[in-house]
Order: C-alpha cells, then structure tokens, then sequence
C-alpha cells in the first residue's frame, strides 16, 4: 500500500507525541537497552534533533549528520513541547517544499522522503523509549509494513555499498528470505552477487530458504533488532535467517 504525506504527517505527530509520552517523568539519563550508548536524554534530542536537520535540509540543502550527543532537548519538563515542535517544523517544510525535488544520499528527490525516513526513524525510537521506560508501544500495521518496504529500499540501492560497507556481507547467490505477516502481502528478498534485491509477495505458498512469520509490527521491530528473533516464527535455513539480521540492522 502506497501512503500517501498526509499519513506520514499524522503518523510522525502520532509517534513523536507517543514518544514523549514514554519519556514523560523518567530519569534523563536511564540507559536505552536497545541503544546501548545512550541514555533517555540523548535519544529524546537525537529525535527533536533530526526532526529539525531534515526541515534544514529541505530548506537550505544538505547539511553534515548532527551529533546525538550534542543536541539539547532542554529540561525533562519541555521535552514534550520541544520534540512536538521539531516535528511539526519538519511537517511544515515537506508541505512547504510540495514537489520540489531535495537532497538525499539517492539522489534528488521530493520533500516526502524526509518525512518518510523521519516517521520511520521515531517510530523506532519510540519502540526504544518504551522498552526503556516499560511503557505500551504500537504501530499501526500499514505504518509498521512501509517501513519495512523502506528499509529494504535503502539496503537495496547501489549507493549502499558506499554509504555501508558492511551490508556488502549481505551480498549472496540467490538465496532467498520471506517475511509474512499474519494477513497481507508480505516480501521476498534475494541475495544476489550484486546486492539485495526484494519485492512484495503476494502468496503465501511463495517458496523462500528462511521465512520469518509473524505480525507486522514484530516483523519490522525484529528487523530492526528490536525485539528478539524468537518473536517470530522462523523456518526454513535458520543460519541464514540469523546472518540476514546480524548484518541487516538499522
């Protein structure tokens, strides 16, 4: 399914504020097991941060990658206000932007990219935040599948292997994976000598070597090194399942 801005828009306000509600009164600097280097405070200005690079960008062109660590969120009591704005400054500039072409690492292309990288981006770090502060994460599923579909599109491009140098351990001779949600349209992945290259898959009976099942949310948090490998089901060649997400992650 093929979203369109006004989604991503209400779906990055939806994560940003479910964000800050995980952080809402907790220690600044309790650990984020799923970001081992950093504590709450970095990862709440990691997001407020990015938010307002990629509205720089749109604007301006590109800038260098900000440094987590440098970002100033403020006090834990206008975390909230501040993350809510940096999001809304971001949704702004898409809207403002329309269909002017912008930069990105593929090349040109519209303002939405942005939006959508950065939707994806806090929907994780909202599953960080409430692992961290054992509050209640979700996501909606066509949410959680475009971002799946994206993220296999950022491995897939070329530039990748210059941009990541490590994902060229992903490179193989035709093996296969599929990842099928509990209903819907799941994907196939292929190993080439050239890189991944994936596609939708529509049915189930899709032969692959390793197939991960399970919900759409478990899938894309399993993906992303989230959640355990056990929190879905695995079949097929389990070697090459575990070596796809040892050398995949996000």
């Amino acid at each position: 399914m093929d979203l369109d801005t006004a989604r991503f828009v209400q779906g990055l306000h939806e994560h940003t504020e479910g964000f800050a509600k995980a952080v809402a009164g907790a220690d600044p600097e309790a650990p984020v097991p799923t970001c081992p280097e950093w504590p709450l405070r970095v990862l709440a200005g990691h997001v407020g941060q990015a938010h307002r690079w990629a509205a720089d960008l749109i604007r301006s062109g590109p800038a260098p990658v900000p440094d987590p660590f440098e970002a100033d969120p403020g006090a834990p009591g206008e975390w909230s206000a501040w993350l809510q704005a940096g999001a809304a400054d971001l949704a702004d500039a898409v809207l403002a932007a329309a269909d002017r072409p912008v930069w990105t690492y593929f090349g040109p292309r519209p303002a939405t990219f942005w939006l959508r990288r950065m939707l994806h981006d806090t929907t994780v770090h909202h599953a960080d935040a409430a692992f961290a502060t054992g509050t209640a994460f979700a996501v909606a599923p066509d949410l959680a599948a475009d971002a799946v579909s994206e993220w296999l599109e950022m491995l897939s491009h070329p530039v990748m292997a210059t941009l990541r140098p490590g994902f060229s351990a992903l490179r193989g001779t035709g093996q296969t994976l599929q990842l099928r949600p509990g209903d819907g349209a799941g994907w196939l992945i292929t190993r080439t000598p050239d890189g991944v290259r994936w596609t939708r898959a529509t049915d189930a009976a899709d032969a692959a070597d390793a197939t991960l099942t399970g919900s759409v949310q478990d899938l894309l948090l399993v993906l992303t090194r989230r959640l355990p490998a056990d929190r879905v089901t695995i079949t097929g060649d389990r070697d090459l399942a575990d070596h796809w997400l040892a050398h995949s992650a996000a």
